[in-house]
């Protein structure tokens, strides 16, 4: 009986491997595809021609200065508003200055070249340095702008207008002083859509 026992559990090991090899070897149909997708950012790039408005020297009180510039949409991307940030140091050469020289330049900006008479805004350097540049945008941007900001590829002329204002007193205190100032404009995108 050993034997047979033997035999038998030898016989159904035997069986027991051919069943996994055959159902190891089982056939069914499959099929596949591959999906690539592509995520692409724009780009926003505010450029400026020229990059510098104004280096003048020699001022006086009562002399003013019409500069042009254009500010470029170079991105790929539409931009939805401009902002301008004022920054200002002023050189005071005596050290005797009592007074802001900002508060002496006075700032106009025009609609273009060809209506030099017609003022968008018109303030000082130190009131714009002092203003948000949110609200900067409202008054000048905007109404340049408007709603439809700057698009991708396009550019606008802007025409400013800048006065060293006399104001029938003694400003001798500026005399051989210097003002640097820094305009820092800014893009933003217009809001995201469905696409």
């Amino acid at each position: 009986m050993n034997v047979k026992k033997q035999l038998s559990m030898g016989m159904m090991s035997l069986l027991l491997g051919i069943i996994l090899i055959a159902g190891g070897t089982y056939a069914y149909f499959s099929d596949s595809e591959i999906s690539n997708n592509t995520f692409a950012a724009g780009t926003l790039d505010l450029s400026m021609n020229p990059s510098e408005i104004i280096n003048i020297g020699n001022l006086k009180p009562g002399d003013s200065m019409i500069r042009d510039f254009e500010l470029h949409n170079s991105g790929t991307l539409d931009m939805s508003k401009v902002t301008l940030d004022t920054d200002y140091k002023v050189n005071d050469a005596n050290g005797d200055n009592t007074e802001d020289f900002g508060e002496h330049i006075q700032v106009e900006f025009l609609y273009n070249m060809n209506n030099l008479d017609q003022v968008i805004y018109e303030t000082t350097l130190a009131e714009l340095k002092e203003m948000t540049p949110e609200a900067i945008s409202q008054h000048i941007f905007y109404p340049m702008l408007g709603e439809k900001g700057l698009k991708a590829g396009d550019y606008h002329d802007f025409v400013v207008k800048f006065i060293f204002v006399d104001n029938g007193e003694d400003q001798n205190q500026f005399q051989g002083d210097s003002l640097e100032l820094e305009w820092t404009f800014t893009a933003y995108q217009t809001e995201g859509e469905q696409k």
